[in-house]
C-alpha cells in the first residue's frame, strides 16, 4: 500500500549516485523502399537522426526526470562522441556529472536503424571496447566515486560490461557504502552475481538469472527457489527478475516472493526499459518505501518507457497516469447494484492475475479524507472495488436523517473517481459477503480501526491477503460535516 503523491514528493528529495557504463544512443528513423540487389536486406531511406544520451546515462536521465537528483559517474573517450555526450549531460539540470576519459578507446555508441511506419528496429551497429578500464583509469573512478558517496541517499550500479564496472570498482563502491549505511542496487551484466557481494538488490532479468542460477527459471516458484540460493552466494537483500511482458518476480531474504504481472500495453521500443526500472527502484527505496510498493512503481514504468519511441525516461505524471490509470469503464458501468453480476468482473480481472483491493463506507458526504483512503487503496492494489453502503443499511448505521444523499447519487460520484474501478452496493449491515464474494487480496480501511476491527480480515488473511490500514485525514468526518450544514455553519 502507498500514497504515490506522497512518495512521489519524497522521491524529489533524493539524491541518487549512479555509476556506469556510458553510451552515445543514435536511432536513425526511415522508411524501407526495397531490398537492396546487393544483398537480400531492406533498403531504409532515412528521414531523420535522434541522439539520446543511453546506457547508464539513460538510468540518469529517468531519476531527473522523476524530479530527483543524480550524481553521474562514467567514462567517454577522447572523441566526437564523449564531447555529444558531455554537452547532453551538461543541459540536464538535475543531473551532476563527472566523467572519466580514457583517450585509449572509444566512446561507446549504438546506432540503431528503424522503420518509422513499423516502429521496427532493422539493424544495429555498435562501436566499443568491452574490456575492463586499465588499471589507472580504475583508479580515477575509484578517486572520483568514493568522495560522492556521503552526498547521497542511495547507489545504483548499471552495469553493460564496457569496462567501468570492474570487480575492483565494484568492491570498492559497495564496501564504502555499507560503511556509510548507503543501500546499493545493482542492475547486473556479469553472469558472476557473486561479484556484487553485498548489494542491497539485484536485478537480473530471466535469462541472466537464469544463466547465473543454472535454473530453468520458468515460474514463481522456481525463480523463489533458486532466489534463496543466490542471495546467501551474492550476500544480498532481494533478488528481482525481470521478465518482459510477464512482469516481474522479486524475492526478499526474509520473506516470500512478490509477483506482478505486466501491464497490458502496446510496445513501441524496449530499449532503455531496464534502465527505467532500475531507476525508478533505487528512487522508490531511497525515498523508504518497501519491496513490493517499489516493485509496483518498477513494473509501471517499464510499462510507460516501452510505449515510447527511443530510450525514453518517464516523467512523475505518466507513471502515476499508470499506477491510477484512466477509469477503463464509463462511470455508470462501474455501478454494481444490489445482487448485480460482480462475478463475470472479477473472473475477467483473476484471468489476467491481477491483485484485487476492497474497501468500503457510506461516502455519504465526499471529502478529502476518503479520496486519501481511495487512492492510497488503489494503489496497494490493480483493481479497486469499493463496497457501499446501500441507503438502507447507511440509516441501520448511522440512524435517521442519514444518509443526506440517496444511494445512487453517492454511487455516482464514487464511480467518477479514476481510483474506484467498481461499487458494489450491499444491503447488509456488514459487507461480509462481498468479501467473501470477492476474496480481496487487500483489504483497506482508515487508521481510526484495529486490524481486528476490520470486518472481513480473517477471510482475506486466510486466503493469503493484508490488510491495510491508513492513517486518517485529522479535520475531515462525514458526520461533523451534516452536522455543521445543517446548523447553518460553513
Amino acid at each position: 500500500m502507498f500514497d504515490f503523491d506522497a512518495l512521489s514528493q519524497a522521491i524529489t528529495r533524493q539524491t541518487v549516485l549512479c555509476v556506469g557504463d556510458l553510451m552515445l544512443d543514435e536511432f536513425v528513423y526511415g522508411e524501407v523502399s526495397r531490398i537492396s540487389p546487393e544483398a537480400p536486406a531492406p533498403v531504409i531511406a532515412v528521414q531523420r537522426t535522434e541522439t539520446d544520451i543511453g546506457g547508464a546515462g539513460n538510468v540518469a536521465r529517468n531519476i531527473a526526470s522523476l524530479g530527483a537528483r543524480c550524481i553521474f559517474v562514467g567514462m567517454i573517450g577522447d572523441d566526437e562522441a564523449g564531447k555529444t555526450l558531455q554537452a547532453e549531460l551538461a543541459c540536464e539540470g538535475r543531473i551532476e556529472s563527472v566523467l572519466v576519459c580514457d583517450p585509449r578507446r572509444p566512446t561507446t555508441r549504438k546506432v540503431r536503424f528503424v522503420s518509422e511506419h513499423f516502429s521496427t528496429h532493422m539493424l544495429r551497429a555498435d562501436w566499443e571496447m568491452a574490456s575492463p578500464a586499465a588499471a589507472e583509469i580504475e583508479q580515477k573512478l575509484i578517486d572520483a566515486i568514493l568522495p560522492l558517496l556521503p552526498r547521497s541517499d542511495i547507489v545504483l550500479l548499471s552495469d553493460y560490461a564496457k569496462g567501468v564496472l570492474t570487480a575492483r570498482v565494484i568492491r570498492n563502491i559497495i564496501d564504502a557504502a555499507r560503511k556509510l549505511g548507503k543501500r546499493v542496487i545493482v542492475d547486473p551484466k556479469s553472469p558472476n552475481l557473486a561479484i556484487y557481494r553485498g548489494a542491497t538488490l539485484i536485478k537480473p532479468n530471466r535469462k541472466e538469472f537464469a544463466d547465473a542460477t543454472r535454473s530453468r527459471a520458468d515460474s514463481e516458484k522456481s525463480i523463489a527457489e533458486a532466489a534463496q540460493e543466490l542471495m546467501q552466494l551474492a550476500d544480498c537483500e532481494a533478488i528481482l527478475v525481470t521478465q518482459s511482458e510477464h512482469g516481474m518476480t522479486l524475492v526478499s531474504r526474509n520473506g516470500e516472493a512478490i509477483h506482478v504481472p505486466g501491464h497490458p500495453v502496446k510496445v513501441r521500443d524496449v530499449s532503455g526499459a531496464g534502465d527505467t526500472v532500475a531507476a525508478v527502484l533505487a528512487l522508490a527505496l531511497g525515498a523508504g518505501a518497501d519491496w513490493e510498493t517499489a516493485l509496483r512503481m518498477a513494473n509501471a514504468a517499464a510499462a510507460v518507457a516501452v510505449s515510447k519511441k527511443g530510450a525514453a525516461s518517464v516523467t512523475s505524471a505518466e507513471l502515476r497516469r499508470k499506477i491510477l490509470p484512466h477509469a477503463f469503464l464509463a462511470a455508470e458501468e462501474k455501478i454494481i447494484a444490489v445482487g448485480g453480476d460482480l462475478g463475470s468482473q472479477l473472473l475477467e480481472w483473476r484471468k489476467q492475475a491481477l491483485r484485487i483491493g476492497f474497501t468500503n463506507g457510506c461516502f455519504d458526504i465526499l471529502h478529502p479524507g476518503h479520496v486519501k483512503v481511495l487512492t492510497a487503496a488503489r494503489g496497494a492494489c490493480d483493481r479497486l472495488v469499493v463496497g457501499l453502503n446501500s441507503d438502507a443499511s447507511a440509516r441501520r448505521l448511522k440512524g435517521e436523517g442519514r444518509p443526506v444523499q440517496h444511494e445512487q447519487a453517492r454511487a455516482e460520484v464514487l464511480a467518477a473517481l479514476e481510483a474506484v474501478d467498481l461499487v458494489a452496493l450491499f444491503e447488509e449491515d456488514t459487507p461480509i459477503n462481498l468479501i467473501k464474494e470477492i476474496r480481496p487480496s487487500v483489504l483497506v480501511k482508515g487508521g481510526d480501526y484495529a486490524r481486528d476491527q476490520v470486518v472481513g480480515h480473517e477471510i482475506v488473511e486466510a486466503n493469503g491477503g493484508e490488510v491495510l490500514l491508513v492513517e486518517v485525514l485529522p479535520g475531515f468526518s462525514t458526520t461533523s460535516l451534516v452536522d455543521r450544514a445543517r446548523g447553518g455553519k460553513v
